[in-house]
């Protein structure tokens, strides 16, 4: 299949999680919602069930939600609850609700009382400080109440061995995904944002195996083609979710590639790998996310370091960008508090960057284009 043939098929996926969650009930499977961040997917698929990423939506208006949020709630918690309120997900048999920030701690009670008996809603509370090996137990702990969950609605017990096997398809799916981003810097010709981003989505709404084998196919396809010499700029973007096809296509008009990305939804939820060799499997699924690093909605405990800030400078050096783009996530608190950090570090690294603050309510892009067309034109005189 063409690359050209692969970004369409991609783009439908990422587009059309109501048609694959109905053609997944059609063919007798179950599936359970996972809300962001760092839930064991692995477990999900361990059962034998779809797990389906949910991520709020970027063509919803918040309507029957507002009677359980609080107007400060971040969107992508609001849309997630609206679209099992107003039926575009609603056939699914559960959800997942990690509590790794301070609205999604209070939102997942508001999912129990909005759901009631129509799912099961799996709460997912991770330590913070999850170096030690006390850490480590609280998590594996976690897990396994979520495991418990999971056999009850997949109707059986997940053993060892379905979970070692979904390690290995997950770590699959981990490097196949690590192998497309750095391709997509090299051939940003083809790989435009809005692709790039539509593949890196079509992920939560793809069956695993299926999705490797495509992206895969289409690494394949991307490593025959000469290395674009890319003539326009490249940023490196970081935020929590940056997947609006109308604000991505803002870059492209400007002739603007992205490099890398620091984003919760699309690297950041890749970069770590669980081991493969640990006897007890929830024990790496444990490992795995003690494991992950510069991440604004974890505990550092070297935070006066600054490292993230500058993991993310070093970044934007590294992958030849110019600059960076900052999706601030309205009433994000973790990112509103770093982002002085943030600054700072770019700053001395002498990085440019602009903040644009969004939500998944933005309907209006004029502000955004006029600051991402005034970016492009500094970073091409710095070129």
């Amino acid at each position: 299949m063409s690359v050209n043939a692969l970004l369409e098929e991609f783009k439908v996926k990422a587009a059309t999680p109501k048609q694959q969650l109905a053609e997944y009930k059609a063919q007798g499977k179950k599936v359970v919602g996972v809300l962001p961040y760092y839930a064991p997917e692995e477990l999900v698929y361990a059962a034998g069930i779809v797990p389906m990423g949910m991520w709020g939506s970027n063509t919803k208006t918040i309507s029957r939600a507002k009677e359980y949020c609080a107007t400060f709630y971040c969107t992508i918690a609001q849309l997630a609850l609206e679209m099992l309120l107003d039926g575009t997900m609603d056939q699914l048999d559960g959800i997942i609700t990690p509590t790794i920030c301070d609205t999604l701690r209070p939102m997942s009670q508001n999912f129990r009382v909005a759901m009631g008996d129509k799912m099961k809603v799996i709460f997912l509370a991770h330590p913070q400080n999850r170096f030690e090996e006390f850490g480590l137990q609280f998590c594996i702990d976690q897990y396994n109440h979520v495991k418990a969950d999971l056999e009850e609605i997949a109707g059986r017990k997940i053993t060892d061995s379905d979970i070692q096997d979904a390690i290995v398809v997950y770590n699959k799916s981990r490097a196949a995904r690590r192998e497309f981003v750095k391709l997509a810097n090299e051939h940003c010709d083809v790989i435009t944002p809005t692709k790039r981003s539509a593949v890196l989505k079509a992920f939560y709404f793809m069956e695993k195996p299926e999705y490797t084998a495509k992206l895969n196919e289409l690494n394949a396809e991307l490593a025959k083609l000469p290395v674009c010499d890319w003539k326009g700029t490249k940023v490196v973007t970081s935020g929590i979710i940056c997947d609006n096809p109308k604000l991505l296509s803002i870059f492209e008009e400007n002739n603007i590639a992205i490099a890398a990305d620091d984003v919760a939804h699309e690297t950041r939820s890749f970069r770590v790998d669980a081991p493969e060799d640990e006897l007890d499997p929830v024990r790496a699924l444990a490992k795995q996310f003690a494991n992950i690093d510069y991440e604004v909605l974890l505990y550092d405990p070297e935070s006066d370091k600054n490292r993230r800030g500058e993991f993310v400078a070093n970044m934007v050096k590294e992958s030849g960008a110019q600059g960076l783009v900052l999706f601030m996530q309205q009433f994000c608190d973790p990112e509103e508090m770093e982002y002085p950090y943030l600054k700072k570090a770019l700053n001395d690294a002498g990085v440019p960057h602009i903040k644009l603050g969004i939500d998944q309510q933005m309907r209006d892009f004029g502000q955004a284009s006029t600051a991402i067309q005034a970016f492009a034109d500094v970073l091409a005189l710095q070129k």
